[in-house]
């Protein structure tokens, strides 16, 4: 048979399904938790919940609620590792001076991807923005940004008239932003990180609750970090 046409394996995915429930989750997950997000009996998400656990992927904390492991982090800083060890001076700059979570977001077939994420070191509240953390492309700042660096035909999913209205804006002021899309209360302004292909689309977003930013001068700060780790990836 066909590489193309070998039949997927349930199991593996059923354990990549498990991570991405785990990086999209808040808090830690109970194995009853897992298992009725996954559908499947607790013994099923039980044996593959160990597996992940010999591999360092999944960790339990003292009450028995399993989040992610540190070999998560390992594997994720082998991603775009050139993209990851320039953004991070840029966006701990912008986090710090902006009091404001920073960002950096790619896209994924139809999702927006938090990259790499780094919070400010002396505000009081910030918005935690995990790395891995997925939400669809038709939501947030970060995902109208990096569709405003596409053509129409070349979205990964068809837009409502809204949407795309919006869309246009972002493309023509150079930044995006969105409140309550993704999280309740929480806000945020993105702006597109151009990159030479092949680097998958991205963007540079800070989120915060509440307060009176002002978005345009928001993202003339994201804009010199988007221009100082476009020029150091491409020059």
């Amino acid at each position: 048979m066909p590489v193309s046409e070998a039949p997927a394996s349930q199991t593996l995915s059923r354990g990549i399904r498990i991570l991405e429930l785990l990086a999209d989750a808040r808090e830690p997950l109970t194995i009853d938790e897992i298992a009725r997000r996954l559908e499947v009996h607790r013994s099923v998400a039980y044996r593959l919940l160990r597996t992940l656990e010999d591999h360092g992927l999944v960790v339990r904390d003292a009450s028995g609620r399993l989040t992610l492991g540190a070999r998560m982090a390992a594997l994720a800083a082998g991603v775009a590792h050139d993209l990851q060890a320039e953004a991070l001076p840029e966006l701990t700059a912008v986090a710090n001076e902006l009091g404001m979570t920073c960002f950096l977001a790619v896209l994924d077939h139809d999702q927006c991807v938090t990259l790499v994420s780094v919070e400010p070191r002396h505000a009081v509240a910030s918005v935690a923005q995990r790395p891995g953390a997925r939400h669809p492309i038709s939501v947030g700042a970060p995902s109208k940004a990096i569709l405003s660096t596409l053509a129409p035909d070349q979205w990964p999913v068809p837009l409502p008239a809204a949407l795309a209205d919006e869309v246009a804006a972002a493309a023509a002021h150079g930044y995006a932003t969105s409140a309550d899309e993704v999280i309740p209360t929480v806000q945020s302004v993105a702006v597109p990180l151009r990159l030479r292909a092949p680097a998958r689309p991205a963007a540079i977003a800070v989120v915060h609750v509440g307060g009176h930013a002002d978005p345009a001068a928001v993202a003339r700060r994201l804009q010199r970090s988007a221009d100082t780790i476009r020029d150091a990836l491409d020059g």
